[in-house]
């Protein structure tokens, strides 16, 4: 009893402290950045379709507020993929990662750092030069001062996750995306209604939420998903006698990539759109007339990323590496080129079968959107299923943590 108050009182502070600092950082979204006249703000958006859409896409409103912490953690964000995908080219930076040790793990997070705020000074940068066909006294000293409270504020952000990530419930980053799409959901369902009050019929709300709940559970087992491949040290190998109970394994994720096939695939199928709007390539339209070639081109390019991607998280020679290091095997496997050549195979059957279902959970949303001539049903996307439900799983194996982690303290005291 006294083991169980100890681990409600550790999780009460944690939550406590993550719920205040995420209600800060909402706080700061809403708090004006000096300088910016928002009625002017406010006429713009009022007679401009395109950027009322996109405003209201956010907010849910017509008006919109351009706060000190309007960048959010999206500089990070970005700079966390480039990172990443940097990694995957630069032998330098993966070697330091694979040491693992504590110098590599801050040069790393140092250079995430310094990208994070170039970032956040390219996307201020973009948000002031939008705001100058916008504000009639735009001038180049408003600008410096906007680009200066965003970039701040982004940096501050920034700062206030790690502090959630260190002392409170969850993975700072991950809690700030988390909150930003469940604050949007009512925004969204709402419009979904709107928008199709007269196509929505009891057959139609039956198939999203059959839609939803199946997405969803796809999502769990795509995340939860994993290949064991048993293992067994050299010091067991000599006791070894083929009927005997393998403990050990290396588990292998279906879904090593998570959501970065989608972001690749989004951001590469946006171009003809950016090339459209810009009046160039104009039979790029047909597009828009036959989804179905956007959907196969979709389907086959989460294939693809999700296997360029899983390469770069997963190296089967530098698994095979490891391995033999640590004087460890695989049952029936010989260290060496036949363990590279058995992870390698493996890797790719389970990255298939990983990145096809979660192409299927992608591309289903706007085949059912077509069918039932249901519009915002995109909006659902699956990217934001798979944080929510990613970062949901995260909190309950953090909890198992520090309830077991307080149980074993309280063994051996």
């Amino acid at each position: 009893m006294k083991i169980n108050k100890e681990v409600k009182d550790i999780l009460l502070t944690r939550l406590l402290f993550s719920l205040g600092i995420l209600l800060l950082i909402r706080i700061g979204t809403f708090l004006p950045v000096p300088g910016i006249n928002h009625s002017d703000l406010a006429f713009y958006i009022e007679r401009h379709s395109v950027a009322k859409n996109l405003i209201s896409t956010f907010s849910g409103e017509n008006t919109f507020v351009i706060g000190v912490f309007t960048l959010n953690i999206f500089p990070y964000i970005n700079a966390t993929i480039f990172i990443q995908l940097l990694l995957g080219f630069s032998p330098k930076l993966a070697k330091l990662q694979k040491e693992g040790d504590f110098n590599g793990r801050r040069s790393i997070s140092r250079l995430t750092r310094f990208i994070t705020l170039l970032w956040a000074i390219v996307q201020s940068i973009g948000v002031t030069l939008y705001l100058r066909q916008i504000l009639f006294d735009w001038n180049y000293t408003l600008a410096a001062e906007i680009v200066l409270w965003l970039t701040t504020g982004s940096m501050i952000v920034l700062w206030l996750s790690e502090l959630i990530t260190e002392y409170g419930l969850g993975n700072g980053t991950s809690l700030l995306v988390y909150t930003n799409i469940i604050s949007n959901l009512p925004n969204i369902l709402k419009r979904l209604v709107l928008e199709n009050s007269e196509n929505l019929t009891i057959l139609s709300i039956l198939g999203i939420s059959i839609l939803i709940f199946s997405s969803l559970y796809g999502i769990v087992f795509l995340q939860q998903g994993i290949r064991k491949i048993p293992l067994i040290s050299s010091k067991q190998l000599n006791q070894f006698s083929g009927q005997d109970e393998i403990n050990s394994y290396l588990p292998l994720r279906l879904n090593q990539a998570g959501v970065m096939p989608i972001i690749l695939t989004t951001a590469f199928l946006v171009i003809p759109n950016y090339i459209v709007n810009l009046q160039i390539f104009q039979w790029l339209n047909f597009l828009s007339s036959f989804k179905i070639f956007y959907w196969i081109g979709y389907f086959a390019l989460i294939l693809t990323f999700s296997s360029f991607y899983s390469s770069i998280v997963l190296n089967p020679k530098d698994l095979s590496d490891q391995l033999q290091k640590m004087a460890v095997t695989i049952p029936g496997i010989r260290p060496g080129l036949q363990t590279t050549f058995y992870l390698k195979q493996i890797i790719k059957r389970i990255t298939l079968l990983g990145a096809t279902i979660l192409a299927i959970i992608v591309v289903v949303p706007n085949f059912i959107e077509s069918t039932l001539n249901i519009t915002g049903l995109s909006s659902l996307s699956t990217t934001s299923l798979l944080i929510l439900a990613g970062v949901v799983l995260d909190l309950i194996r953090e909890i198992d943590n520090i309830y077991y982690s307080n149980v074993y303290n309280n063994m051996y005291q």
